[in-house]
């Protein structure tokens, strides 16, 4: 039957990854799925190393990393399928879960970078890569966790120009300025990795 060859122990791995995929795409559409806003895409791997060349043939960086991760699965779980159907055609059987699991990531890897580059032109990739920090001046943040003092830094969200979520630490810019958790804050400049601030409000602004 159809159900024992898809539920098949062999199969279980690609079974399990077409679930999380579509189990992502829900998040994405119920607005669970900004993982990619506190994932530090800002983590830049260096392009003329090996690590870098793979990443970077793998398609890091053309598409959210969400899409990426939810296009792989797509490709591991459908690839093995065909694969052990195609084994099970000729052979009468299947392969072991780690033998047919290997195939198929040796396969879901290129395809994932082949289509990547096809999907970036229609879907914009993750900005928060793109943006320069310094691009961050001038734009409205809402503390996040802790009081910011002088010299006492505390966790602030911010919005780049393209709607992606950012975290960044934040102090007041003058002296005697305290800015609580929920402070609509101003950032006005930026020394090293701390941000200088002035208070505009204390209501929440809505991240979602």
């Amino acid at each position: 039957m159809v159900i024992d060859f898809w539920l098949a122990d062999e199969n279980i791995v690609f079974a399990a990854a077409l679930v999380l995929m579509v189990a992502l795409g829900i998040l994405q559409l119920i607005g669970f799925g900004g993982f990619d806003s506190d994932f530090d895409m800002d983590a830049d791997v260096d392009g003329t190393g090996v690590a870098g060349g793979l990443l970077s043939f793998l398609g890091w960086g053309r598409l959210p990393f969400m899409i990426l991760l939810v296009l792989f699965l797509m490709l591991f779980g459908l690839t093995g399928y065909a694969g052990q159907q195609f084994i099970q055609s000729l052979t009468g059987t299947l392969l072991p879960p780690l033998l047919a699991g290997l195939g198929a990531l040796l396969v879901a890897l290129p395809l994932t970078g082949l289509l990547s580059r096809p999907l970036a032109r229609i879907i914009p990739g993750d900005e928060t890569s793109a943006v320069s920090i310094d691009d961050l001046t001038g734009r409205r943040a809402i503390i996040d966790i802790g009081t910011a003092k002088p010299g006492y830094p505390a966790r602030a969200k911010v919005r780049d120009r393209h709607g992606h979520g950012h975290v960044l630490m934040v102090e007041p810019d003058n002296e005697d300025g305290i800015f609580l958790a929920g402070e609509e804050i101003l950032l006005v400049r930026r020394e090293g990795d701390i941000f200088k601030a002035v208070a505009v409000g204390t209501h929440w602004l809505n991240e979602n």
